[in-house]
């Protein structure tokens, strides 16, 4: 069936790997790993290049082998990748309702500093309608 072509929704591990793809554009194993340390250092370097082979396997990323070491890059654009899973949270939590995810956010996750900034935001949307 169709299933087979949708890209699967990334573990916590792979969109650390992801993250730092996207940071760091095409890498090897080794440059992966060492991006990965700072934030994990419990990590192995035998881990990330399984994950990383996983990962294209699972259609999450793409493989240069063309050369030596192999360079892997994110299959989707970090922005695609967030709108899928942005969407499928608010189906799935929030009742498709983007408004409630939104609100839970402000109420929960947003500091004053951001607030004020969305408030402009918000703002200027709004004067240049009227």
């Amino acid at each position: 069936m169709s299933k087979k072509t949708a890209t699967p929704h990334p573990t916590p591990a792979e969109l650390d790997l992801l993250r730092i793809l996207w940071r760091i554009g095409p890498a090897d194993a080794k440059k992966v790993f060492e991006a990965l340390i700072p934030e994990r250092a419990d990590a192995s370097y035998a881990t990330v290049l399984r994950q990383l082979q996983l990962m294209h396997g699972k259609g999450m990323l793409t493989r240069d082998e063309s050369q030596r070491p192999q360079l892997y890059a994110p299959a989707q654009a970090q922005e695609k990748l967030q709108t899928s899973l942005l969407k499928d949270l608010i189906a799935k939590v929030f009742a498709g309702s983007g408004k409630a995810l939104v609100l839970a956010a402000l109420r929960e996750h947003v500091s004053a500093e951001d607030r004020s900034e969305i408030e402009q935001i918000l703002r200027g949307k709004h004067d240049s309608e009227s």
